[in-house]
Order: structure tokens, then C-alpha cells, then sequence
């Protein structure tokens, strides 16, 4: 039907329709004509209105995309350089009024400097041409004015950005702030101005409110400020800043009781200042990562100002809690003295905490004039980023006219008269923990009542004298050794175990153990380093004792130390298990791999040293009854527990009854019951059913927990190796437990850890008579002086891997006493009971 209709909206918005009759169908084309004029006219504009609004919300949010701004996060990348710094302004009144962004005279202050800031700049035309912005962030008493300025360098020019330095920027503002200050209406005399080139994330505007920003009063009392979103995740991109400011006279103290930060200070940290500028110069410390309750990060400024920035990218973690207060300061006059007594202690102001920058300190000891002085640093950190611990041109120890920087482990020194003189120096930057020290008068002519004197004077028990350990610290204890037939002697003196030979590891340190270890073309080499004709390799028989000929054969079939897929493919990959790497098709070589990782990242077993709380976070203490610690333990799962079977199966059957047994994971101090730790009763003691009480062959048992734990940066399982998992000779691997630090004496109140060695079965089996077998391994030191010793039973033997995952590689078992010579600590193999442990907990 050919018909002409007209739409006319409707009042509910849809459309209506109306046919139109002749008459209507004349009037209208009488209107045509007129008509068409005026609409291409309008059409013209139309297209010109719709051409410029599709350029503006199609091409250019496209060109944005393919272009886009630099955001806070990735400006230091992208051309954006900010620079921090500080000027005095003289003649200016000091009031509190300049303490509050909002107030008066802080803004028509702020912006005149600004202003003055910004002609300076303009004065050289290739800065200026980059120039954004100048802001005034603070005042202090001085008047000392706090400032940052930021360019930023487009794209096309990014070959200019290492133009835009920091000496141009000093140079052009100490050259022209003067001038333009006098000129200024306020007539500001200005001096004394700096300028650093810092992150660009940490410039934050007091004065903008959408800016993450807070002031804070440091008073006598303990007041508390955390980061955004804590205790859960801070934002994505969090820029945030905190100004502390104590009364003038005082200094403020800042302890982190919690700190979990993403553990790269490259993209994510917390930095402090002992300024209200992020300047460097004034910069106490950088820190990220997760920090254990055990060693918090606690800081102290010189003066009364202190600066907080928490600035992360796009992984979230909790972020941290702080108390801070305000403290009496420390100066020269607060630290040091005169010290007259025979013996004492020294530490920097506030040991274990940072010290404050901007400090000197003398301590003068004397003693009567036929005596002479021995000073022992038991802690030395006094560190500074990119300094030579050589010169010691920033913070640093004197003694007799050295200086001493760094951190050492082990430093003795001696005086040449019956004075000493102890300075410590800490400049405007960087501070770190500082050093605690015993001095104590002695007789030069005995220097060390029985014992042995090491060349730096340093006095150490006979029995360390050549036990190829380096207790002096300068090697004095180890050089001119009679070695016995068990050893051999290195090119330096020092005397090793024989079996440390070609082990691919530099024991002797200046690698004469590792000599002449190169086996000929015709020849394979062993995990152990010994050399074998090259017709073994992959023949289908282990030839070499550790089997490793048999490893990463491409033909032939599947050897002990092959990995077995779920699906039975054969894998010939030494220790393919969770190591980060999908070596079976089906991927069941990487499944079940959440464990063997410590949540924290840090910085007595006999020989051993006191563990940090979280360093093993799968160690558990085991009490019996009213007993308390018994045996050790670790964590497998959130509801099984793996032990040594003779710690249940003695002479009193009531030890084997599970109700009579309490867990405690998360511990540390056998004294402190704390939040962390977490207490478990035992449902099931499953010991092996083929366990040997006289020769502990076997020992090993399973523990079933009433109610499951709660895995957190103090709980969290380890590891369990697979059958095929091979711990060579020489690998270095960690015991721990709350075991007695000697033979004979009381077990320790907090956790001990020790870095012992896997040693050679035909080795371990030959100095212990014969006693060993299949199911036990050997670890620990020939020449003694480190072991596992009673209360450590049950506890774990950890191996680090090349992925970074701790694996278990045995069970503390049995021993001849203590860190005896020749008689290494022997372990439960775990490689061996993994399918028991699997058929008996399920898991």
C-alpha cells in the first residue's frame, strides 16, 4: 500500500504514527521547497557539530589509550622528575599558625614562595619549557620553608630527561630565589635552600584535599596511626604521607608493631625522613617486606620533625601499625662518658633500635696502668647504602685511629695502653641498628687465662683451636693445624672433613677443596664429585652413589630417582617436585605445592643461635602432661603433625596416650603464650609399626590434631620430599628445636637453629661403627662443635632448594652425645616413609 506517515513523539516516550490525507500530502509539499534550503544549511552544522564531538569521545579517548598520561605510579619512568627541598627565611615571625595548612598565614605565605619558585624557574628557558609546578608542603620552627617542584618531559623528548639534573636545578634556584624574593612584595631573604631529586609518588600536597595526607602531635603518650584499609589490604597505587611533629625540644620515637609491606622496595615501601623533605640527605630509612613482632623496625629522629610515606603499586598487602611518641633528645652530651670499671657494656643511644642521625658519641675507658683494654663487638650494624666500608666517610666507629662501618660479624680490637677512646659518628642520613659491645681489662702478658689468644686478642675456648671453624674471625684459630687422618689440609692451613673434597662447594674459602676435581671428557661425574667411566651414564644402573648418572636420561626406563606423574609418566629430572617448573603433562609435579615457604622475610641448637619468631613457622614444640617441651615437631598439613616415634614409645605406655600430649605452633619462646601461638590437643599418635627402640631404626611417627591450625606468617606447613628427591653430600640444610645447648645441660627457652651438612652414608655409617641404615641419613659436622641435642628429638631437618622451598629432609633421631668429634647427628630419611605418611594421614 503506498501511503505517507508523519512520527510524533508520544507523552510515554514511544512513537506515534498518522497516516496523512491528500490535502495534508499538498500543504506539505508546498513547504518542500522552502524548506530544503534552511535544512542543508542546518545539516552542514550538524555534521560539523557531530565531526568535532565524535573527534572528542572517539579519536582522542583512543589517542589516550595509545598515549596515555603518565600516572603517579610509572612518572619517574615516563620524564617526571621531582626534586625536594628546604630554604630559611629570615626576619620571618615563627607561630604555631604555620603549622596548619589551612590557616592564613600559612597559604598567603605558601603561595608567595611559590610564586617566587615559579619567576626562578622561568628565568631558564630549558627547564621552564618542562616546568609543572611548585608546592610549599610545610613550615617549621626557623623559619624554615619545605618545598618540591616537578617537570615533566613528554615523550618526544625523552632523550632531554637526564638534562633536567638536580645541580641544574640547585644552580638556577640558589642563582635567582634571592632576587626574587627581595623583589617580592613580602621582601623575603632567603637562604640556605637545597634540592634533591626524589620519587615523584611522595610528593603530596597538604592543601589538596583528595591528597592521602595527615598531621600528626607527638606528646609524651603513646599514640598510634596505621596505613589505609589496615588490618586488611591497603589500595592498589597508595600515596600516602604522615608529618609528625613533636614540642621543639623534644625528638620523636616510631616503632611498627606490624609490617607488611610487598616485599620489593624498588615499587613498594615505607620511607622515612628526618626531615619534613623527602630530601635524601635527610633520609633515616627505607624499609618493605614483612617484618617479624621479634625485630620491629623502631626509628628516632634528631630533632622534632619526622616524615612517613607509604608508597605502593598494585599488590596489596596489610600495611603496618606505628606507635610514636615524643622523647628527650639525644645528643653528645646524653651518650658516651668516662668509664673506670675492669669490664662492661657499650651500645649506640637506644640499642636495638636505630640510632638518630645527626650524633657524636665518646666513651673514654680506663683501666690501671699495667692492664690493657679488649673491646668485643658482639653486634656490629652501622651501615649506609652505597657507602665504601673502606673510607667510612658517613657513619662510622673509631678506635685507635680506624674507623669501622658495615656490618660485621665479628669484631675484636685491642687497645696499645691501659686507655681506649670509643667515638661513633652518625651523619644527617640513613641510620640503621647501631652495635653492642663487652669491653674488660686484662693482663697483657696472659691475655687469655685457658684459652686460645686469636691474633685480633680475642679469647676462645682450647677446643675450637682447629676444629676448622672460624671462631677467631680473622682465621688466626685454623691457620698452622696438625690435621687428623679424617681430614685433609687445605692451601690455606685450615683443616676440613675429607668428605667436603670435590663436593662443589668452597669450604676451605679460597676453593683448594675444590681443586682438581675435573673429571676427564671420557668420564661422568657424580653428585659427589667422584668420577666414573662415561659408558655408566644412563646404562639403567645407579652407579654413582647418589644415583645421579641415572638423572635426565632421555631413553631407558625409570630409575629410583625418576619423578612418577600421576598419570605414570616418567620424569628423569633430579628433584622435579614443586620446582616451580611443569614437568609432568598433567602438572601434578607442581600440585599440593603450598608449603616449605616462609611468610616472614628476615634479615640454641649446639654451635647454633637464637631463631627470629617466623624463621621456621612448621616447627612445633610438643609438651607431655605437666612436663613441658619434650620433643619437637613439624607441620604437614593443617591437621597432621610428624614427629620421631621414640618420643611415644618408651617405657611409660601413659606417653603413649594422646590426651596426655599438647601442640603449641607459632612458638618461639617456650615463656611467651602469645596471640601467635596456637595450642592443639592430639587426637591420634600413629608411631611406625615397625620402629626399633633399640637401634631407632624406623623412627618416625604421625600426629593427628583434635581441631585443625590456622596457617599465618608463624604457622605454615613444610614441605614433604618425594621418594625420588636426592639431598646430596655437602648440602647445607637447618636443625631447630628447643633442645639442650650442650651435652648435658638444660634445653633452651627460645628456639635454636643451626646450619649443619648432609654427610656421605659410607662416611656416616664408618665413624658410627656401622649402625646406620637405610632409613637414617647423616647430618651435622665431623670435626663437632654443632648438632641436635636432647629435647630437639622429633623436631625437622630443612633443606633450601633451588625454587626457594624448604623441604624436609629428616627427623631429629639419635646421636652419640652432643657435637662430639666424628659423630654427626643422624636423622629419620623422609624420602623413604613418604608413601607411609600419605597411606596413614591421607592427606
Amino acid at each position: 500500500m503506498n501511503s505517507t506517515v508523519m512520527y510524533e513523539p508520544s507523552r510515554n516516550g514511544s512513537e506515534n504514527v498518522t497516516f496523512l490525507t491528500k490535502e495534508q500530502k499538498k500543504a506539505l509539499k508546498r513547504k518542500k521547497t522552502g524548506v530544503v534550503v534552511g535544512s542543508v544549511l542546518v545539516l552542514l552544522v550538524l555534521a560539523v557539530v557531530a565531526g568535532f564531538l565524535i573527534w572528542w569521545f572517539a579519536v582522542v579517548p583512543s589517542i589516550a589509550k595509545k598515549n596515555p598520561e603518565p600516572s603517579l605510579a610509572n612518572q619517574q619512568y615516563l620524564g617526571a622528575r621531582v626534586f625536594s627541598g628546604q630554604m630559611a627565611l629570615l626576619d620571618v615571625p615563627y607561630g604555631p599558625e604555620y603549622e596548619n595548612p589551612n590557616s592564613v598565614e600559612f597559604q598567603e605565605t605558601a603561595d608567595a614562595l611559590q610564586d617566587i619558585l615559579n619567576k626562578t624557574i622561568s628565568s631558564d628557558a630549558f627547564l621552564y619549557q618542562y616546568y609543572n609546578e611548585s608546592v610549599i608542603s610545610a613550615f617549621s620552627d626557623g623559619v624554615i620553608a619545605y618545598y618540591w617542584i616537578r617537570f615533566t618531559v613528554p615523550p618526544k623528548d625523552m632523550e632531554l630527561v637526564t638534562k633536567v639534573t638536580e645541580e641544574r636545578v640547585l644552580e638556577t634556584l640558589r642563582r635567582g630565589v634571592r632576587q626574587e624574593g627581595r623583589r617580592s612584595i613580602q621582601g623575603f631573604f632567603i637562604t640556605s635552600i637545597t634540592a634533591s631529586i626524589t620519587d615523584p609518588r611522595m610528593a603530596r600536597n597538604p592543601r589538596a584535599s583528595a591528597e592521602c595526607f595527615f598531621r600528626l602531635e607527638a606528646t609524651s603518650s603513646i599514640q598510634t596511626f596505621h596505613s589505609p584499609g589496615y588490618p586488611d589490604n591497603y589500595p592498589v597505587q597508595t600515596r600516602c604521607q604522615w608529618q609528625i611533629r613533636a614540642p621543639k625540644d623534644k625528638a620523636i620515637l616510631l616503632k611498627f608493631t606490624s609490617f607488611y609491606v610487598q616485599d620489593s622496595c624498588s615499587s613498594d615501601y615505607v620511607f622515612i625522613f628526618d626531615s619534613f623533605s623527602t630530601d635524601t640527605a635527610h633520609a633515616i630509612t627505607q624499609d618493605c617486606g614483612h617484618l617479624p613482632p621479634t625485630q620491629p623496625l623502631e626509628v628516632i629522629s634528631s630533632g622534632n620533625l619526622m616524615l612517613v610515606n607509604l608508597i605502593t603499586a598494585e599488590v596489596q598487602r596489610p600495611g603496618f601499625e606505628a606507635q610514636y611518641s615524643a622523647i628527650p633528645k639525644i645528643t653528645a652530651q646524653t651518650c658516651g662518658g668516662h668509664l673506670s670499671n675492669l669490664s662492661g657494656n657499650i651500645t649506640t643511644p637506644r640499642y636495638p633500635s636505630f640510632y638518630p642521625p645527626m650524633l657524636d658519641c665518646k666513651w673514654t675507658i680506663t683501666v690501671p696502668e699495667h692492664m690493657k683494654i679488649r673491646v668485643k663487638f658482639t653486634k656490629f650494624l652501622v651501615r649506609e647504602p652505597g657507602v665504601n666500608v673502606l673510607t667510612c666517610n658517613k657513619d662510622y666507629v673509631e678506635i685507635n685511629g680506624t674507623k669501622y662501618c658495615g656490618e660485621r660479624p665479628l669484631l675484636t680490637l685491642n687497645s696499645n695502653t691501659n686507655t681506649m677512646v670509643i667515638s661513633f659518628h652518625s651523619d644527617s642520613s640513613y641510620t640503621n641498628k647501631g652495635f653492642k659491645a663487652q669491653y674488660n681489662a686484662y693482663n697483657p702478658q696472659n691475655p687469655c687465662p685457658g684459652k686460645f689468644t686469636c691474633d685480633t686478642g680475642f679469647c676462645i675456648s682450647k677446643q675450637l683451636h682447629c676444629d676448622g671453624w672460624n671462631d677467631c674471625g680473622d682465621m688466626s684459630d685454623e691457620t698452622k693445624c696438625q690435621c687428623e687422618d679424617d681430614n685433609f689440609k687445605c692451601d690455606n692451613g685450615i683443616c676440613k672433613p675429607r668428605y667436603w673434597l670435590c663436593d662443589q662447594v668452597n669450604d676451605c674459602g679460597d676453593n683448594s677443596d675444590e681443586q682438581n676435581c675435573t673429571c676427564q671428557k671420557s668420564q661422568v661425574r657424580c653428585g659427589d664429585g667422584t668420577c666414573l667411566p662415561q659408558s655408566v651414564k644412563c646404562n639403567g644402573k645407579e652407579d654413582c652413589e647418589d644415583g645421579s648418572d641415572e638423572v635426565s636420561c632421555d631413553e631407558g626406563t625409570c630409575t629410583d630417582l625418576s619423578y612418577i606423574c600421576a598419570d605414570g609418566q616418567c620424569v628423569k629430572k633430579l628433584n622435579a617436585r614443586c620446582d616451580k617448573v611443569n614437568d609432568c603433562s598433567d602438572g601434578s609435579d607442581e600440585q599440593d605445592c603450598n608449603c616449605g615457604e616462609r611468610p616472614y622475610k628476615l634479615n640454641r641448637i649446639v654451635g647454633g643461635q637464637d631463631a627470629n619468631v617466623g624463621d621456621w613457622p612448621w616447627q612445633v614444640s610438643l609438651h607431655y602432661h605437666t612436663s613441658g617441651h619434650v620433643c619437637g615437631a613439624s607441620i604437614i598439613s593443617d591437621k597432621w603433625l610428624l614427629s620421631a616415634a621414640h618420643c611415644f614409645m618408651t617405657g611409660d605406655p601413659l606417653y603413649r596416650e594422646a590426651s596426655k600430649w599438647r601442640t603449641y605452633s607459632g612458638m618461639n619462646d617456650q615463656q611467651n603464650y602469645d596471640d601467635d601461638v596456637q595450642m592443639r590437643t592430639v587426637k591420634t599418635i600413629i608411631p611406625h609399626e615397625n620402629y626399633n627402640f633399640l637401634t631407632y631404626d624406623n623412627d618416625i611417627a604421625l600426629l593427628e590434631l583434635e581441631e585443625p591450625l590456622v596457617f599465618s606468617s608463624t604457622v605454615y606447613p613444610v614441605c614433604l620430599p618425594s621418594s625420588s628427591r636426592v639431598f646430596p653430600p655437602g648440602t647445607p640444610c637447618w636443625v631447630t628445636g628447643w633442645g639442650a645447648l650442650r651435652e648435658g645441660g638444660r634445653p633452651s627457652l627460645i628456639l635454636q637453629t643451626a646450619e649443619v651438612k648432609i654427610i656421605n652414608d659410607t662416611v656416616c655409617d664408618m665413624v658410627i661403627d656401622g649402625q646406620v641404615t637405610s632409613r637414617m641419613l647423616c647430618s651435622g659436622f665431623l670435626a663437632g662443635g654443632v648438632d641436635a641435642c636432647q629435647g630437639d628429638s622429633g623436631g625437622p631437618l630443612v633443606c633450601l632448594s633451588k625454587a626457594n622451598i624448604w623441604f624436609q629432609a629428616g627427623i631429629v633421631s639419635w646421636g652419640e652425645g652432643c657435637a662430639r668429634r666424628n659423630k654427626p647427628g643422624i636423622y629419620t630419611r623422609l624420602t623413604v616413609f613418604r608413601d607411609w605418611i600419605y597411606e596413614n594421614a591421607k592427606i
